[in-house]
């Protein structure tokens, strides 16, 4: 069959807010062929990625990533590491075509899954998908106060762990760190699994982030999340020895599969969290939950926004045994939670897993994607080269 056409579908809240919150917009992606559809989401910009979609050639390794994939064949799961090939061949040289092609990824494997009647994870060579723990991902508060009633309010819910992050961590005086971190703790309670996020807050700055480690250690933090940009190795390293036995995680903004390989290699991470709408999409995750297992560091997926893209985190590590942790979205925006007809639910003991249907089993809601459209159209020199797509 041929990929008839690739449609990106760009979504928002009417007010999108300057905080830490990636749930506020969205760019879907609609694959279509062979009378079959899947689904896909980016964690990107959405106006740039469509941009890299439709762009004019700028040289032989600048092309638009329409030009890897409308019109290709697209008959077995060996052709989406074409593609994906053929893209980077294509398109490396333009930097937003690993986020852009996360999301069709998605959506070939999405595609692929229901033409052969069959999950995402088993595709990918797994024989069961195991549950996992999900922790609530939330933004610290503005205030200690705010933070341990995030945390009671988590923890009510039926959740034994939470990160918080973002916020003002990492922008203001040690007291104020700390202050938070104890309340994080106090709100998720003694028993619970604490994860602290830096959001990369202290750039580069190994002494500021080394003096938050004894906090880490007093409080029982499992992990001490993105302290630093990605590429700061040193930083990390001396951090990790800082703050044993707390282990350090990283990796989210990791838009290819070397990236995270590097972290893992060299920034001494106990924890590899990776997003499959930044890394390559489904394929690069499952490279890198491969690696990260024969390196001994515990893999976990990223995901902020949509249970689309829950879904889409789940499957590369679907059939590991472990790690049992999960990201798994507690305050999205109502464009993130209304994007799906129906979405990954805790289980009897509080745990998910990667659905047992066909492709991602996520369903689109049609619905959502005209309420949130945003209307776009990008015209050079009078061609018209992108304009929202009709919802069918």
């Amino acid at each position: 069959m041929k990929i008839e056409s690739v449609d990106l579908f760009y979504l928002s809240m009417p007010e999108v807010l300057d905080i830490g919150d990636g749930s506020q917009d969205a760019l879907v992606v609609r694959v279509r062929a062979g009378g079959h559809e899947g689904w896909g989401e980016c964690e990107a910009s959405p106006l740039t990625s469509i941009a890299s979609m439709v762009a004019p050639m700028s040289h032989s390794a600048c092309k638009p990533i329409s030009a890897s994939v409308i019109g290709q064949t697209l008959n077995d799961l060996k052709d989406i590491s074409r593609l994906g090939r053929l893209m980077h061949d294509n398109s490396f040289d333009l930097l937003q075509a690993d986020h852009t092609w996360s999301g069709i990824d998605m959506a070939l494997w999405d595609l692929m899954g229901k033409k052969l009647d069959e999950p995402v994870w088993r595709l990918l060579g797994y024989s069961s998908a195991y549950p996992k723990m999900p922790y609530a991902s939330v933004l610290f508060g503005d205030t200690p106060q705010q933070t341990l009633q995030k945390g009671r309010t988590a923890r009510e819910n039926g959740f034994r762990a939470a990160k918080f992050g973002w916020g003002n961590f990492g922008k203001g005086s040690l007291q104020e760190d700390v202050d938070q971190v104890m309340a994080a703790r106090e709100g998720i309670g003694a028993d619970g699994i604490l994860l602290i996020d830096a959001g990369t807050n202290f750039g580069d700055d190994a002494d500021a982030a080394i003096q938050r480690a004894p906090v880490m250690k007093d409080c029982n933090v499992t992990w001490f999340e993105e302290p630093f940009v990605k590429d700061a190795f040193e930083q990390h390293v001396a951090l990790a020895k800082a703050c044993a036995p707390v282990k350090l995680a990283g990796g989210e903004g990791s838009h290819n599969p070397y990236m995270a390989k590097h972290m893992i290699d060299h920034c001494a991470l106990g924890f590899i969290q990776i997003d499959a709408g930044r890394i390559g999409g489904i394929s690069g995750a499952k490279q890198i939950a491969d690696y990260a297992a024969s390196r001994g560091v515990t893999y976990v997926n990223h995901t902020f926004t949509s249970h689309l893209a829950l879904s889409a985190s789940l499957q590369p590590f679907a059939g590991l045994r472990e790690p049992r942790i999960s990201e798994y979205p507690f305050e999205p925006k109502a464009l993130a939670y209304d994007l799906t007809e129906n979405h990954i639910e805790r289980d009897a003991n509080g745990e998910i897993s990667a659905p047992d249907a066909p492709g991602l089993g996520m369903t689109v809601s049609k619905a959502a994607l005209k309420q949130y459209l945003q209307d776009v159209e990008i015209k050079v020199n009078g061609q018209v080269l992108y304009r929202t797509p009709a919802v069918d």
